[in-house]
């Protein structure tokens, strides 16, 4: 969609450019390091300076960028150690959500829960990697969805978008899905079980695994 179709859409310019921003980070359009160059990204996104400094700030708000003094301002680096605590931190946030989920689980729920859990199985069976990736965001997105923990929610939202490019990494090995399907597999039933504690401790254990996973990962 063009930037003069989205402002006619209602969207104001610091949102056509944080959401255009945000995009080309996420992406890899946009690499760690890489200078934010505010004549550039005006020309590029369509909007204003004014809007593009706005969209900077908001995305250094976001841990996505960084401002560098005398510097202006770069996508920002993460390093591996910085990635793993920021998954610490996930992993306190994804338990309240599993555990929160599992108090609140009605039939319908666990229904959508079951079924993900088929696809999941199909996924990894079939071979079928960017499948399974996209039905792991399912799954996580259901959870939160479940248990009502808004807030919870848009932080882990803010902390994955900070290493998407670590998880993007270890999405590519072929060996991942083999190796999470039995966790998210002892999820989903301990949140059927409506067994808070089991849901919180197997959350635990599936993010305790992607955080050992994430110490293997090279740098990129």
């Amino acid at each position: 969609m063009s930037v003069d179709s989205q402002l006619k859409r209602g969207k104001d310019a610091r949102t056509v450019a944080v959401e255009g921003l945000r995009g080309a980070i996420l992406r890899g359009d946009m690499v760690p390091g890489q200078r934010l160059i505010e004549p550039e990204l005006v020309e590029m996104l369509g909007v204003t300076r004014a809007s593009v400094r706005a969209a900077i700030d908001d995305l250094v708000a976001d841990g996505l960028a960084e401002r560098i003094h005398n510097r202006g301002a770069r996508v920002r680096k993460v390093s591996i150690p910085q990635a793993v605590e920021i998954m610490e931190c996930r992993k306190a946030l994804e338990a309240l959500i599993a555990a929160k989920a599992a108090e609140r689980a009605g039939p319908d729920d666990i229904a959508r829960l079951r079924q993900l859990g088929g696809q999941l199985k199909t996924a990894v069976r079939d071979g079928e990697m960017a499948k399974y990736s996209a039905l792991h965001d399912e799954l996580h997105t259901l959870l939160a969805e479940i248990s009502g923990q808004t807030t919870a929610a848009g932080l882990i939202g803010r902390l994955n978008a900070q290493i998407v490019r670590h998880q993007f990494q270890l999405a590519q090995r072929t060996d991942w899905p083999k190796v999470s399907l039995g966790e998210h597999l002892a999820i989903i039933d301990a949140v059927a079980a409506g067994d808070p504690a089991a849901a919180d401790r197997a959350m635990h254990e599936h993010l305790s695994t992607v955080i050992v996973a994430l110490e293997s990962v090279k740098p990129g």
